[in-house]
């Protein structure tokens, strides 16, 4: 059961209206790593999770996403005041007519910063889309059921969130906003040191799933680019080498029989065929 608390979970502020802003921010409201996605793919997650800590832990952090997407729709709506899809159904001083004759060049020029169809299908409220316009969709959830795998998707999926809000941080001069964002960044931090814990409690948790994997390829390094240096010499090679305890072998260009492959006997053509 769910019920709304009307106090935000941090003060969301925003010192001046920015729709152009408000655009790329809606990456964070309906795109592919924002808050709805987040809180959609912990819900799934967890309603099909028979462990109780882990149950509770992404019930707790989908709910707390739910009230991120609702900061960031407090923002979008406080970039939005002012600007040209708020205005837009004001009839006193007849805004229509005057912004369509080129008179309010100011929101004019602002309308063009609006995804696909806001001015006409969203007014002044925040759509489920990104900052191109593409709708919300389900596909952004990449749930498989199994929990290993889900938690390293959702450590990525916070790590993704993460850099999105320090890219929004750096394209805005609003104090109010930067204040808000990095409130919103921090928790995505929060959220994958949450997730790195619950991944930690399950041993063993790799490799993901039940099936351990063929030991003699398990750890074997195919050197398949050369760069006119061998294998060894490879700084691909002194990467996984070098900083894992895994112990890889190199294998030269991919193979490890190094042995040709057995064709089949060929077929007889049709022009053998017809002079037998």
């Amino acid at each position: 059961m769910f019920l709304h608390n009307k106090k935000l979970q941090y003060t969301v502020r925003v010192d001046e209206s920015d729709p152009m802003f408000a655009k790329l921010l809606l990456d964070q409201f309906g795109g592919p790593n924002g808050e709805l996605a987040a809180a959609m793919r912990y819900f799934t997650q967890g309603w099909a999770e028979s462990d109780v800590p882990r149950r509770d832990m992404l019930l707790d952090i989908a709910t707390e996403e739910l009230s991120h997407l609702e900061m960031v729709a407090q923002m979008l709506t406080m970039l939005l005041k002012g600007g040209p899809s708020a205005m837009i159904d004001e009839v006193e001083g007849n805004y229509l007519g005057d912004m369509l004759e080129g008179k309010q060049e100011k929101y004019a020029s602002l309308s063009w910063a609006m995804s696909s169809g806001q001015m006409n299908n969203g007014g002044a409220g925040p759509r489920l889309t990104d900052s191109m316009g593409a709708p919300w969709t389900s596909a952004y959830i990449d749930t498989i059921g199994q929990p290993t795998a889900d938690l390293r998707s959702d450590i990525a999926a916070e790590a993704r969130a993460k850099i999105v809000y320090e890219r929004l941080i750096k394209q805005t001069d609003d104090a109010g906003c930067k204040d808000t964002l990095n409130f919103l960044m921090t928790r995505e931090i929060a959220h994958q040191k949450m997730f790195e814990a619950a991944l930690a409690a399950i041993e063993p948790n790799f490799p993901p799933g039940k099936l351990p994997g063929k030991e003699d390829v398990a750890h074997v390094y195919f050197k398949d680019s050369r760069n006119g240096v061998s294998p060894e010499e490879s700084e691909g090679v002194a990467l996984v080498t070098g900083f894992s305890d895994w112990g890889f072998e190199v294998a030269d260009e991919g193979s490890l029989s190094g042995a040709e492959p057995e064709l089949p006997d060929p077929k007889p053509s049709v022009e053998s065929m017809a002079a037998s």
